[in-house]
């Protein structure tokens, strides 16, 4: 955790590796739901220029990036890690498209179960719903309890299982379970950005995940539990850490690949500098975030094509998407649809 954490200090700009990894994120974390969508349709649904975007899973991957910046503005500002934040995270979640019906920022009022047609054929049934504020505010009282000296981590993982069980709203509690993970993690100060996202592993290990939270549930196995957790903390930090030191390589190498261009290599640089921050842009965006011309950002566009750094989208004369082609492959590595 303290290698992950202090990669950010390598990044030239953290906040472009931010930006990339919360989509990724919440890209995974949706699928794991279900949603079919790729990085790719996200960012092209965030660009307002480029219509025709699958819109239902998109729109659940969007309200994911809305969720957690709104959970972390609000630690930020010294609020803490409470059942209020939980839900108002859960109702950014639930705010338009899939399950916007289901009661967005408030605990269920009904009983739920998960498999199965009713509670007795389901898979697991979560506490009838009179019980579900008592139980919520017993894990808010356990998230701040400063007289059991349990680490972080340990924390965080024990939270993450109590939260799944007690399953307080009638949709989207995976997801809010998830991002639960990332907000106490950054609270408690393990990390000073939301570096750590566990979802890639939880996607890669769906089975286990599940079974192991079931062995929790029924046996009281919390210690196996545990061990899956922390790996993943460790295969997820140590890949994070490998992908900002490729990304880092990459931008160092295709800049000066740029600079050998000629006269023209300073526009293309601005180019470059736009798409490090968006990795799918239309040239409109790119004027808007380099201050070049129409022209200019057009010859600067040109020679990161003819270098193959840059992959026109569509095919159409007008309202052109280009794409950072190897900066989206890496960030995309993991993020095949279940």
């Amino acid at each position: 955790m303290g290698r992950l954490d202090s990669v950010a200090t390598l990044l030239p700009d953290p906040h472009l590796f931010l930006y990339a990894y919360v989509r990724k994120e919440a890209l995974l974390s949706s699928q794991i739901e279900g949603t079919q969508s790729s990085l790719s349709d996200l960012l092209l649904f965030e660009l307002e220029e480029a219509p025709g975007v699958p819109m239902d899973d998109v729109v659940d991957v969007s309200n994911y990036v809305a969720a957690l910046e709104h959970g972390l503005d609000r630690l930020r500002g010294g609020f803490p890690v409470s059942n209020r934040l939980i839900r108002e995270v859960h109702a950014k979640l639930l705010s338009r498209g899939r399950g916007s019906d289901k009661l967005p920022g408030e605990f269920r009022r009904s009983q739920s179960w998960i498999g199965g047609t009713r509670p007795g054929n389901a898979r697991f049934v979560p506490p009838p719903p009179h019980a579900v504020d008592e139980c919520m505010r017993d894990l808010e009282r356990f998230i701040h309890d400063e007289h059991t000296p349990l680490p972080a981590l340990v924390k965080a993982a024990l939270a993450h299982v109590q939260f799944e069980t007690i399953h307080p709203f009638l949709d989207g509690n995976g997801r809010v379970g998830r991002l639960l993970i990332t907000l106490l993690l950054c609270d408690a100060g393990v990390l000073t950005q939301p570096l750590l996202y566990l979802s890639l592993y939880f996607k890669q290990h769906r089975a286990e995940y599940y079974r192991l939270l079931d062995q929790v549930r029924e046996d009281g196995d919390w210690e196996a539990w545990l061990d899956f957790f922390l790996q993943g903390v460790e295969t997820t930090a140590s890949a994070a850490v490998t992908t900002a030191l490729r990304l880092v390589e990459l931008f160092r190498t295709d800049a000066s690949r740029i600079q050998e261009s000629g006269r023209a290599a300073g526009s293309a640089l601005r180019v470059h500098t736009a798409m490090r921050q968006r990795p799918l842009v239309t040239l409109g965006e790119v004027c808007r975030r380099t201050g070049l011309s129409f022209p200019a950002a057009t010859n600067g566009m040109n020679i990161l094509l003819g270098l193959g750094i840059a992959r026109e989208l569509t095919g159409k004369r007008r309202n052109r998407v280009f794409a950072y082609d190897q900066y989206v492959r890496i960030l995309s590595e993991g993020t095949e649809p279940l």
